[in-house]
């Protein structure tokens, strides 16, 4: 339903896409990781015809997402990061809006909008203006807009964001729900949990390219068995020496100096041996863990840093809001 063939994009001298390529069956969620200014967002731009590819071809829903672009967007359905509903309305209001917008007749519209009141939980506050609604319900409210036409696919950028866990579970099982039924999504997030939790498969993008492609399980077994994740008081220049020999290979270092991790293959008594190595050279130890590897584990491996270094900066979808 989603297919990308080598896409490139520059703004300028920014390569923002270096030859792009991926696929989503139907009926199954792809999600999308990578680093801020990694390149999500220009693919999901080109994928819903906002943005036009240098080189490279696309196609959503069987139609080409430039010579067809009208088709794609009567195929698709799309939430950005932040809601875009109109807060002087009601939660009804919006949805009949959008209705009328993309073509239903007004007794359609209404019909349609309270049947996905009803499906989102939101039948209660439907008449109430939007304004007063908590985050988790307009973002439930964003992505029922974005079903009214009923698309057989949809793109959901950062779903979740700055939603408490209760109402992240909600969205989850909305989601599931969705794929139930037979819709595609692509899906972009920081949560890393999240595209563990519902991605069939994943894409990781770093610096305009894919750079890892599978489920989680696979790109799990991919960096080795358990994981030695270490954090420190404060950085110090002799922990990585310290840890040479008690690892498997590299040890990787956070942004900010404080996170070690490395792959080990031996276990027992390893967090005693680690934390009397770091004290012998000085090193104070915040914490000590050796698990399993997960899937922040491997976006650690592959970009440089786990997904919490993210927290905080800018995302990309708002640093190319406007453009067309």
């Amino acid at each position: 339903m989603i297919e990308a063939d080598s896409l490139t994009k520059s703004f300028g001298a920014t390569k923002a896409l270096a030859g792009v390529s991926f696929s989503v069956p139907a009926g199954s969620i792809l999600g999308m990781l990578g680093p801020n200014g990694a390149g999500k967002t220009t693919a999901v731009r080109i994928l819903t015809t906002l943005a036009i590819p240098d080189d490279g071809q696309a196609k959503v829903a069987g139609h080409d997402v430039v010579a067809e672009a009208a088709a794609v967007r009567r195929s698709i359905g799309v939430t950005a990061q932040d809601a875009t509903i109109d807060e002087a309305l009601t939660g009804r209001q919006n949805l009949v809006m959008v209705g009328e917008l993309s073509g239903l007749k007004r007794k359609a519209a209404k019909s349609r909008a309270a049947e996905l009141l009803t499906r989102f939980d939101l039948l209660e506050a439907a008449d109430r203006v939007t304004k007063g609604y908590s985050g988790g319900m307009r973002r439930r409210l964003d992505l029922a807009a974005s079903l009214v036409t009923r698309p057989s696919v949809l793109f959901l950028d950062e779903p979740t964001t700055g939603l408490d866990p209760t109402s992240r579970l909600l969205m989850w099982q909305v989601i599931r729900g969705l794929v139930s039924e037979g819709t595609t999504i692509l899906l972009t997030t920081q949560y890393l949990e999240e595209a563990d939790e519902l991605a069939d498969r994943i894409v990781v993008i770093d610096h305009g390219t894919v750079i890892a492609e599978g489920t989680a399980a696979e790109l799990k077994r991919q960096i080795g068995g358990a994981r030695l994740s270490v954090t420190l008081a404060e950085p110090h220049p002799r922990a990585v020496a310290a840890l040479t020999g008690l690892v498997d290979g590299d040890v990787q270092v956070s942004q900010d100096g404080r996170r070690l991790q490395a792959a080990v293959r031996s276990t027992s008594g390893l967090g005693t041996t680690v934390v009397r190595a770091l004290d012998a050279n000085g090193v104070v130890v915040d914490d000590v863990e050796v698990r399993p590897p997960s899937l922040d584990d491997v976006f650690f491996s592959l970009t440089g840093h786990g997904a919490l270094d993210l927290e905080g900066e800018t995302c990309d979808l708002q640093v190319l809001e406007g453009v067309s």
